[in-house]
C-alpha cells in the first residue's frame, strides 16, 4: 500500500512550485507523481498530420519524485505525514499523524 494515491490533494514541499497544492494525476511504479498544474514545462511539439496533431508549444505536466510531496490534512489546513493502522475487521488504511483521522474508508 502507498501513501500517496491516485486522486489525493497533496502539497509540494520543495522545488520551483513549493507551496503549491494539486491533485494527484498518476503514479509511477518507480515513485514519481504527476500533481495537476505542478512541474510545468514547455514543450515544442512537431505537427504530426498523419495522426492529426497540431504542432507549436504546449504545456505539460512532467513528474516529481514522490519524496517532495506530502498529502494535504483538511483539518489543520496544512501538509501532513502518512501512517497506516489495521483496523478491527482487520483493514489495513491510511491515517494522518497529527489528528489521528483515518483517510481511506
Amino acid at each position: 500500500m502507498r501513501k500517496i494515491k491516485k486522486g489525493d490533494q497533496v502539497v509540494v514541499l520543495t522545488g520551483k512550485d513549493k507551496g503549491k497544492r494539486g491533485a494527484v494525476i498518476s503514479v509511477s511504479a518507480d515513485d514519481r507523481i504527476i500533481v495537476e498544474g505542478v512541474n510545468l514545462v514547455r514543450k515544442h511539439q512537431r505537427p504530426i498530420p498523419m495522426r492529426g496533431v497540431n504542432g507549436g508549444i504546449i504545456e505539460k505536466a512532467m513528474p516529481i519524485h514522490r519524496s517532495n510531496v506530502a498529502l494535504y490534512n483538511p483539518a489543520i489546513n496544512k501538509a501532513d505525514k502518512v501512517g497506516f493502522r489495521l483496523l478491527a475487521d482487520g483493514r489495513k488504511v491510511r491515517y494522518f499523524k497529527s489528528t489521528n483521522e483515518v483517510i481511506d474508508v
